[in-house]
């Protein structure tokens, strides 16, 4: 049960973060942005291929690539963040799409890796019973 609802919510941090990242290019102008655009609209298709992975296989490797998609895009928007930008674009933390970005990647990192560990400890007791 613990699993499920971990996986939930692993699902839930991808697709919320396809989301936020498909409004800002559909909607907010980050199509017209060189470089960015394209990777927004890669964020968009990966997080929803993550996200039906997680659901219907269960298996480590999407998991892992869930954890994966949210650190590496959390680690992009901390490096737009800064002074130098994200190929020259500059965020500034101010937009409650920058928030329920973070939170959703966060989501990714953090109940993916609860979700390995409870599947590594389910496996461990099924072995101890044999």
């Amino acid at each position: 049960m613990v699993a499920w609802v971990l996986r939930i919510l692993v699902v839930l941090g991808l697709l919320g973060s396809a989301w936020v990242h498909y409004d800002l290019y559909a909607n907010e102008g980050f199509s017209d942005i060189p470089t960015i655009g394209p990777l927004f609209l890669v964020n968009v298709v990966a997080g929803v291929a993550l996200a039906v992975a997680v659901l219907v296989w269960h298996h480590w490797l999407p998991v892992l690539g869930a954890i994966g998609f949210g650190a590496v895009t959390l680690v992009a928007y901390l490096l737009s963040l800064t002074p130098g930008g994200l190929f020259g674009v500059h965020e500034q933390f101010v937009m409650a799409s920058e928030v329920w970005g973070v939170v959703t990647e966060a989501g990714c990192v953090v109940f993916g890796i609860a979700l390995l560990f409870v599947r590594a400890r389910s496996g461990a007791r099924a072995v101890a019973k044999v």
